[in-house]
């Protein structure tokens, strides 16, 4: 039963579709269950679960009603998307072979966890990314 999960509302639909396509395939050999593009909806299973939804971010804002606000500002992130990866370095090379860009390389992060290391990187459509491993 899919209780939580995470959907992206992205800018450029098709841009996302494929940056995920490749990354989640790369990295855990995950292909999408649909690619929806008319209805602007993408979702991956991982073992029989949802692992990840993309949603047009235009669509959302029709829907309930906020098209007329900026579908951007500068502002500190409010979310995350976590990637668990056997190896940061060779997923941080990953990311950003799909243009993702690296904001904090890979690194031991022994404050947060004995043996955790981490990067975050920004996907092109300005999802903020954690790799980590432990």
């Amino acid at each position: 039963m899919d209780v939580l999960y995470p959907r992206l509302l992205v800018t450029d639909f098709p841009a996302a579709v494929e940056f995920y396509r490749e990354v989640l395939a790369e990295l855990f050999d995950v292909q999408p269950v649909k690619v929806i593009p008319e209805a602007a909806y993408a979702n991956w299973d991982i073992e029989g679960q949802a692992g990840l939804v993309l949603y047009g971010r235009a669509v959302m804002a029709d829907t309930i009603g906020t098209t007329a606000l900026p579908v951007t500002a500068a502002a500190q992130d409010s979310a995350m998307l976590v990637f668990k990866v056997d190896s940061v370095d060779a997923a941080v090379t990953v990311l950003e072979k799909h243009g993702a860009t690296t904001l904090a390389p890979a690194q031991a992060r022994p404050a947060w966890g004995p043996t955790l290391r981490t990067a975050h990187l920004r996907t092109p459509d300005g999802t903020l990314v954690e790799l980590q491993s432990y």
